[in-house]
């Protein structure tokens, strides 16, 4: 059996956050994640892809914050289930927590914190007959790589922030990118639009509204689609991958069925005290949480981290009062001996 202070579910960059924010309370933390590695989305989905609302990052490639992440929580050992999905929870006699995962591995912890991001996904495919023949094969739900679409021709087809980012990225990396949108209006960012219509007017885009791919056709590997179009009929266009971007489907897996009070796939807190759920000892932070107000962003997923280690700091040690100190001023020390002292103010005379 596997102890420790708290039990994160969700190794993704909240879950990895909130293992700094319990060393800073020298409470030790545990991840367990389906995947094989850290980083849930960022690291799985779209580790090339640049995020630009973390402060004091311009940008970062999404991979990169997992990194960055990795790195700052490692004075703090964290333990890791990798590759295992956490499947049962039992209270004990002594309030803590049982969990364990679909491998039998079982983890005890009195806090539980639930960070599995919008839990595991499932890509929302067009309903074209013969697509999953070419999976693998040219069609592709997720860009993990912009490099394989180096000097290759690519089609996307989707409205939305996914489908405009990734065709303004690869109109730098395909030889070719066409974006297939079954509206004239889209879904994404303003700025992201006005980017898309500006590039296909360039010719670094070809831009098909009123459309939608509707066959997918190849002999070994896909080779070409055909594109119906509203006024101008069937279009065909040669590729060497389709990229459908409609969207994933989240599902919260097991952990719906651990008592936890549930709106729309989503786990609800008390965000006006700690995000706690309605089981006393189970937290949930990140985009698995709902609340009036909700945004499903990183950064404010750091910030329920910081608050609900707070609240589970009292609950693990009862008795213990814990002042808060700030790391420019008691800086930050380590499980691992390391220590990083905060420094003095210079004093200056005139």
């Amino acid at each position: 059996m596997i102890k420790t202070d708290i039990l994160i579910i969700g190794a993704g960059p909240v879950g990895l956050f909130t293992v700094f924010e319990a060393g800073l309370l020298k409470l030790k933390c545990h991840l367990i994640d389906a995947l094989p590695q850290p980083g849930g989305q960022c690291a799985e989905i779209y580790p090339k892809k640049p995020i630009y609302d973390i402060p004091a990052y311009p940008e970062v490639l999404a991979g990169d914050l997992i990194t960055n992440l990795e790195k700052q929580i490692e004075p703090f050992l964290p333990g890791y289930t990798l590759g295992e999905r956490a499947d049962t929870i039992e209270k004990q006699e002594d309030g803590s927590f049982n969990v364990t995962t679909n491998q039998g591995t079982i983890h005890n912890a009195p806090v539980v914190m639930i960070a599995g991001g919008l839990g595991s996904f499932e890509p929302r495919k067009p309903p074209i007959p013969n697509l999953p023949d070419y999976e693998g094969k040219g069609v592709e739900y997720i860009i993990k790589d912009p490099e394989i679409y180096r000097d290759k021709k690519v089609v996307i087809s989707g409205g939305g922030d996914s489908a405009l980012d990734w065709s303004i990225f690869l109109s730098n990396v395909a030889s070719e990118v066409t974006l297939v949108h079954r509206r004239n209006e889209f879904r994404g960012a303003l700025d992201s639009v006005e980017k898309v219509r500006e590039l296909s007017l360039l010719g670094k885009i070809n831009l098909i509204t009123d459309a939608e791919v509707k066959e997918v056709h190849g002999e070994d590997k896909l080779s070409s689609v055909l594109i119906k179009h509203k006024e101008k009929g069937d279009i065909i266009k040669e590729t060497d991958h389709l990229i459908p971007l409609f969207g994933l489907l989240p599902k919260l897996g097991p952990i719906a069925n651990w008592g936890l009070e549930i709106e729309k796939n989503a786990i609800v807190v008390n965000n006006a005290l700690d995000y706690s759920t309605n089981i006393p000892g189970i937290y949930a932070i990140g985009d698995v949480n709902t609340y009036p107000g909700k945004l499903k962003l990183i950064l404010c997923g750091f910030h329920e981290a910081t608050i609900a280690v707070q609240y589970a700091f009292n609950k693990i040690n009862p008795n213990k009062r814990y002042v808060m100190k700030y790391t420019t001023v008691g800086g930050v020390e380590g499980f691992d001996g390391t220590k990083k002292e905060a420094k003095k103010a210079a004093v200056v005379s005139i």
